[in-house]
């Protein structure tokens, strides 16, 4: 069994795989300050869960944003599971040319993504990954990643918008009954949810502009869902996105060797 993990500034995103098959995922939050043996104690429990043995994992791999945490998972998997694991980054092999001014400045997740969309929707396409930072990125119909943008992600919208005025509350991000707010909730509803599906058809038109033929344009993280039912160029979302790019990079490594 293959262990895939994507560790991300708000959530870590588990994944195993039995051949190509996913047979769990699992999400949970980032813990800067967490030791290698709490995350043991954490991701054992989950394994137990679904029945899975640390013997039954003979292989890993991970990409990460989070440079302070990712010692903490690679320690784990080298002392729990004596696994060598697999860092993916900028300059790893993973069948997509980076050209971009400098590959080890792109965040492994968002190389991962490509390689995953490529495979399931084919190229020219655009990946747009609502998690704490919402990315878009670019790839070419001859497979090379463009690069593209980073926006702040929605929940982070709402966090400085809550955080820097005094009576403004915390809200739940969905759509409103109406883009005419009626009440504080729902006029705060109102700017984040349009205006975020105005920054995000927006940077996307735009980008679409720049592409030569046809686009397609996936979406995958946590909002994805409810960003995409209104938008007008996301036509499929793809939710395990990141951990099929992992799983697809460590079978061509494991094909190469």
């Amino acid at each position: 069994m293959l262990l895939a993990v994507d560790l991300g500034n708000t959530h870590i995103v588990i994944g195993v795989f039995e051949g190509k098959g996913l047979c769990c995922e699992w999400r949970i939050s980032t813990y800067p300050q967490k030791t290698s043996d709490e995350y043991a104690a954490i991701m054992s429990e989950l394994f137990r869960g679904q029945g899975i043995s640390l013997s039954m994992i003979n292989k890993a791999i991970l990409s990460s944003v989070v440079p302070h945490i990712t010692g903490e998972i690679v320690n784990y998997i080298k002392l729990y599971l004596e696994i060598e694991p697999i860092i993916v980054d900028g300059n790893s092999d993973t069948g997509i040319e980076v050209a971009i001014d400098d590959p080890s400045e792109v965040g492994s997740d968002r190389i991962v993504n490509a390689v995953a969309a490529v495979e399931q929707f084919g190229a020219p396409l655009i990946v747009v990954d609502f998690g704490t930072a919402t990315t878009f990125d670019v790839i070419s119909a001859d497979k090379r990643y463009l690069g593209g943008a980073i926006a702040p992600g929605i929940n982070l919208s709402m966090d400085a918008l809550v955080s820097k005025t005094a009576k403004l509350p915390r809200i739940e991000v969905k759509a409103p009954p109406s883009v005419i707010g009626t009440n504080t909730v729902t006029a705060m509803q109102s700017g984040l949810f349009y205006g975020y599906i105005g920054l995000v058809d927006g940077i996307i038109e735009r980008m679409i502009g720049e592409i030569d033929g046809r686009v397609e344009v996936i979406a995958t993280g946590g909002l994805a869902t409810l960003i995409s039912s209104s938008s007008r160029f996301i036509s499929k979302v793809s939710p395990s996105l990141t951990l099929n790019g992992l799983r697809i990079i460590y079978d061509r490594r494991d094909r190469a060797t």
